[in-house]
């Protein structure tokens, strides 16, 4: 008998190591991500402004510009210089299975209505980046701090910058809002973030495969700290955001299923500096500048009027009044 019940748990051990294995290969390796093409709670529908302001995009003068991780991958992104020069550059910060350029609508708002200079880089392991794995906005953050150095290093000390980042790349910024920032790091603008990756990858777990979260995604968690070099619970947004000093402006559609509009809600409650929420109704998961481009704007563009100078022909035109 003891037998019996020592190989049905030896069995029940080596299932739960083999769909770890199978959810680790499908979420956090650097493997094709198509299944994500037919996801309901990912669907947009009509011409996508995007779309438009990538051939606006192809029409500028990108640079290529690249660095190295503090673990030695080589991370790529684009560069695109405002015209007459800015104190001010925004860092575009794209989402899961996604690469840099997607962010063009940002970057032409950004660089035409705002005056910035625009750095949207590829995170590790998407794009044009080196890595294997995906960081989930955890490991991203110590990237984007050697982003930061970047800017700094091109733009002087004198700059300011901006961080804005949607969906993991919203969690992304949120992440790297706890760390320790320069002064030069004056707003954050985080758009349908998740509360922590245990939160999003449990909540998808039961929406997509009808699982619950114990134990595949304590097991999973598991094979992720020894292979990629990080769990679950640490790479928590709702932790980074407790420790912030940085003004942040958080975004979030009402209708959003991939990252229910809760966890803006609880990322929101547990910030404990200056802080806006701007709620986008019936919008779904990234959906928000597209459902609500004029309000969007605005609040983006308030937000960061706050907490930066202001331009050059702002102060003059103020001066003169």
């Amino acid at each position: 008998m003891i037998y019996i019940v020592l190989l049905v748990l030896a069995v029940i051990l080596l299932a739960i190591v083999a769909v770890s294995f199978y959810f680790y290969r499908i979420a956090i390796a650097r493997t094709d991500k198509s299944f994500l093409a037919g996801n309901p709670d990912l669907r947009t529908d009509g011409p996508s402004p995007a779309s438009q302001a990538r051939e606006w995009l192809d029409t500028r003068p990108l640079e290529r510009v690249s660095l190295r991780s503090d673990d030695g991958l080589q991370l790529n992104g684009y560069y695109l210089a405002a015209s007459p020069s800015s104190g001010k550059t925004v860092i575009l910060v794209h989402g899961y299975s996604g690469h840099a350029l997607q962010n063009a609508a940002f970057a032409k708002f950004y660089h035409e209505q705002l005056g910035f200079h625009v750095l949207m880089p590829d995170n590790r392991g998407h794009g044009a980046s080196e890595g294997n794995v995906i960081g989930f906005g955890w490991l991203d953050r110590k990237d984007l701090l050697r982003w930061i150095e970047y800017v700094l290093a091109r733009s002087g000390p004198a700059s300011e910058l901006v961080l804005h980042g949607v969906s993991m790349g919203g969690a992304a910024v949120l992440m790297t809002s706890g760390e320790k920032l320069p002064p030069q790091v004056k707003a954050i603008v985080s758009d349908c973030a998740y509360t922590s990756v245990r939160d999003q990858l449990a909540y998808q777990l039961k929406r997509i495969y009808h699982l619950p979260s114990f134990p595949l995604l304590a097991s999973t968690s598991l094979l992720t700290r020894v292979l990629a070099g990080y769990s679950f619970g640490e790479a928590s947004a709702v932790n980074q955001v407790r420790q912030t000093k940085t003004p942040i402006l958080f975004i979030h559609g009402t209708a959003d299923t991939f990252v229910p509009f809760a966890m803006a809600q609880s990322l929101y409650d547990h910030c404990p500096g200056e802080k806006e929420l701007f709620i986008v109704p019936g919008a779904g998961h990234g959906m928000a500048y597209r459902t609500d481009t004029a309000g969007y704007q605005l609040a983006v563009r308030q937000f960061v009027a706050k907490h930066t100078a202001p331009a050059l022909e702002d102060a003059y035109a103020f001066s003169t009044s």
